[in-house]
């Protein structure tokens, strides 16, 4: 029975196995266990109660949930670290583990790779030696693309379809430039130059319905600027064919919004009109660029260096420079806005990303070289450690579920593929 000790001093427990994935269903009656079980212990035996139903053949590996959280010492440990007695029935919901991504290329360019943005099958990688490059998830290099003056620090998409692309890229030179690629004939020019930012830029975010981007600098202001291809005056109209010169390729803010008191590191749209920052100053800043003002502000004790907003889960995630990835949720009104602190890099922490697929997925870049994929579920540890880099990793990004893409000072890209695990 629960509770009673074993000649070896470890007491029984009683716990109920549950899962959503009804292919692995099993009989969801108590059982009694030793409590020192770990992970390895409980596979055995939901396979064992698999073999016996005999709806599942093979071997399946899965993840221990035990109270919102997923088991990674013994059973006994996770439950006592929560005051959870040991006479109580616990639930232990399975789920199938999620599969480790597969290194595929290493594309390799001239420069340290700072900035990466994926948009289905192409990958935009933003350089340190003021280039811009386009290649194919394959590893097919398809063009560079000169044009800044200084390191590029941040790429995004705006827009693509079969016969054209538009993205932005953000550099040290104190503009964005935004471009317009003709994929077949596979030629890029550059329509609008973004000038305003009397420093150099860090970040650049496009919104929900691309019709805006923001950009965050070293002089502490951000930015919103129209993605239009056409030529606009302030008034929305366009400007007549005789004032079509060069100089009307440059673009001015359409907004400017003053708040943060250091550099802004990173920028993401959380609709269609809010943008959050993250800054040097210690403080993440939720902002209604309607109304240009600063709506919510979450302050930390380190520098943030990137963020990045799921729309799946509403949260945030920041890196930092204590080596700690923080998950915020903007909307808590009890209790810390920090919710979970996600503890495994061993340099500062300088890139984020959320799956746009799963709500408890993120990926994330360091300074000690090393990709990790996380689960929210799981903080002390990530999923899987994604190694490949030679060197600090600078960049990455998920926004095609199927690939998980990093840059970093080793001049290169690593595209890992993604697999998901069975729903």
């Amino acid at each position: 029975m629960a509770g009673k000790s074993t000649q070896t001093d470890v007491p029984q427990i009683q716990i109920r196995l549950v899962t959503k994935q009804l292919q692995y269903a099993v009989p969801d009656y108590p059982l009694s266990i030793p409590a020192s079980v770990f992970v390895s212990e409980l596979n055995n035996l939901v396979n064992e109660l698999l073999k016996e139903s005999g709806n599942v053949s093979k071997e399946v590996e899965f993840d221990f949930l035990v109270c919102s959280e997923f088991l990674r010492t013994s059973l006994l440990e996770h439950i006592r670290e929560r005051g959870i007695s040991v006479e109580d029935v616990i639930d232990i919901e399975y789920i199938e583990k999620h599969p480790p991504p597969e290194p595929q290329d290493c594309l390799i360019h001239d420069d340290w790779v700072s900035a990466v943005a994926v948009c289905e099958r192409w990958i935009l990688a933003g350089c340190y030696d003021n280039t811009l490059h386009l290649w194919t998830a394959k590893g097919k290099h398809h063009l560079t693309i000169p044009g800044h003056t200084s390191p590029i620090k941040a790429v995004a998409w705006i827009s693509l379809d079969e016969e054209n692309g538009t993205f932005v890229s953000a550099s040290q030179d104190q503009t964005a430039i935004i471009w317009k690629w003709n994929v077949e004939s596979n030629s890029v020019e550059s329509i609008h130059t973004c000038k305003g930012h009397e420093r150099g830029l860090e970040a650049v975010g496009i919104n929900t319905t691309s019709n805006l981007m923001a950009t965050g600098a070293w002089d502490t202001m951000l930015k919103i600027w129209s993605t239009s291809l056409h030529d606009e005056n302030e008034d929305g109209e366009s400007f007549s064919k005789r004032q079509k010169t060069d100089c009307s390729k440059t673009r001015v803010p359409v907004r400017t919004m003053k708040g943060h008191k250091e550099a802004i590191s990173g920028v993401v749209w959380s609709n269609k009109t809010e943008v959050i920052t993250s800054s040097w100053d210690h403080t993440l800043k939720i902002w209604d660029t309607e109304l240009g003002g600063i709506k919510h502000e979450l302050t930390g004790n380190k520098s943030f260096f990137d963020l990045d907003y799921s729309n799946l889960s509403r949260t945030i995630i920041t890196a930092s420079a204590d080596r700690h990835i923080r998950l915020y949720d903007p909307r808590s009104t009890e209790g810390a806005v920090v919710k979970t602190i996600f503890t495994s890099h061993t340099q500062w922490v300088q890139a984020l990303h959320w799956s746009t697929t799963e709500d408890h997925l993120f990926m994330s870049g360091a300074y000690d070289n090393n990709v990790k994929l996380w689960d929210t579920r799981s903080p002390k540890a990530p999923l899987f450690d994604l190694s490949g880099h030679e060197d600090k990793v600078l960049s990455c990004n998920w926004s095609n579920p199927k690939f998980l893409v990093s840059g970093g000072a080793d001049n290169t890209v690593r595209i890992f593929k993604s697999k998901c695990a069975v729903k």
